[in-house]
């Protein structure tokens, strides 16, 4: 079951096209993470999908319903922080939620509920200005979660965060997930803070959709080997049994660096080595991390 999904969803500002046919599959109970480069068009997808921009062209559907029929409804399950949180800064954070409480009309209770979630409990009466950017970001969080959506929506939720800051956030959103049972769709250039959280990734490129799947997926989508990695005994002995074999090698942090090869040949070049009286010690093949598959996706 799908929470989210768009329909050949294009959007234009001028005579730019921002979006150019995105297909987003967003299942139900998943951490999505949206990723692309700055200026990919993430934040004008999530707008789209938020109501904050006419859709000029596609469609959106959310818990299997039209958006454009069934608007508040949707929204009234929904909860989001896009770009930078929208706080007063002069009412501490409880004062803060009670402003979205009364808009969303539930119980007071679930102030505190929410920031003993995100660890803002111990806040008092401090203002929101004087607030790190971390603890802002969880507070716009806890705004999103009052009213207990079935899907959050969070773009570039570790903007700006200090290493610890990202860490809270992530583990934020996986006890979310796990706890409270949301779909989760967030945002991010960062491969590397989304691989620690999502389930399934969508990678937007210049206004379209270069893959999406499952991270497991993503692993694979074009994995190859890019070298052969030995480790032996004695490296530059090896080094010249490999080169007097016909096998273009070089050392590199103390380990021998071959091409990719197929596995008969890694066998027959073990052999080698060992009736030279070297130990080998090690034998792997390197592969494309995601981190390559992602940047040569956007690259092409």
């Amino acid at each position: 079951m799908l929470a989210l999904e768009t329909a050949d969803l294009r959007h234009r500002f001028g005579t730019h096209d921002v979006l150019r046919g995105i297909d987003l599959q967003v299942p139900a109970g998943s951490i999505y993470g949206f990723l692309g480069p700055n200026g990919a068009g993430k934040t004008t997808t999530l707008r789209l999908i938020l109501g904050l921009l006419k859709i000029q062209h596609g469609a959106i559907r959310v818990f299997d319903k039209p958006f454009a029929e069934h608007r508040l409804e949707i929204l009234a399950r929904v909860g989001s922080m896009i770009e930078s949180p929208s706080l007063y800064d002069h009412l501490s954070a409880a004062e803060n939620l009670r402003v979205m409480q009364v808009v969303h009309r539930c119980p007071e209770s679930r102030i505190a509920e929410v920031l003993a979630l995100v660890g803002l409990a111990h806040t008092g009466s401090k203002r929101a200005k004087q607030f790190s950017l971390g603890m802002r970001q969880r507070l716009a969080i806890a705004a999103a979660l009052l009213h207990r959506p079935s899907l959050i929506i969070l773009d570039e939720p570790t903007n700006g965060l200090d290493p610890e800051g990202i860490i809270e956030i992530r583990n934020l959103l996986v006890e979310l997930n796990r706890t409270q049972g949301c779909t989760i769709l967030v945002s991010s250039h960062l491969l590397a803070e989304v691989e620690r959280v999502a389930t399934h990734v969508g990678i937007l490129g210049k206004g379209r959709l270069l893959f999406q799947g499952t991270i497991d997926e993503l692993r694979r989508h074009r994995q190859q080997v890019l070298s052969v990695r030995v480790s032996t005994s004695d490296n530059v002995e090896a080094l010249r049994a490999l080169a007097h074999a016909g096998v273009d090698a070089k050392l590199a942090d103390d380990e021998l660096v071959l091409p990719a090869l197929p596995g008969p040949r890694i066998a027959a070049i073990n052999k080698q080595l060992v009736m030279r009286n070297l130990d080998v010690y090690e034998i792997r093949s390197v592969h494309n991390d995601l981190e390559t598959i992602f940047l040569n996706l956007v690259r092409e």
